[in-house]
């Protein structure tokens, strides 16, 4: 069954190496949209929340990652799932449901060059 709209759970890393995470879900989110404007999308929401801590609504996220679908796979990382880049991180240009992005799937938002240092040696403490 196709949906019209997708439920997506946004889960913001604002830093891998001390574990700063929080949730930020969204409703009702067209799954023709491009991953540009999903940015868009997610920066006016975060901008809004009033439960989040400044340091999460000024940062400079720039990459989603696809985590978790629903009854789908989970990583041992307690982070950031640090495999199977090329399939998971959402390109640019590209819609949502042709990135494989379904209702209920878990994205991380997270700056790029952070998380390709994180991957580079997941266990240390920068």
């Amino acid at each position: 069954m196709e949906h019209s709209s997708l439920t997506l759970s946004i889960r913001l890393i604002r830093s891998f190496e001390h574990r700063n995470l929080r949730n930020q879900v969204l409703h009702n989110v067209d799954p023709q949209i491009t991953t540009e404007e999903l940015h868009d999308l997610v920066k006016e929401k975060i901008s809004t929340n009033t439960n989040l801590p400044p340091p999460f609504k000024k940062f400079e996220y720039d990459a989603f990652k696809i985590e978790t679908q629903a009854h789908g796979f989970k990583t041992n990382d307690p982070v950031i799932n640090c495999s199977d880049d090329e399939n998971l991180i959402l390109k640019p240009n590209v819609t949502l449901s042709d990135s494989g992005v379904k209702n209920e799937t878990e994205l991380s938002y997270f700056k790029l060059s952070d998380y390709l240092k994180y991957k580079e040696n997941p266990t240390h403490k920068w």
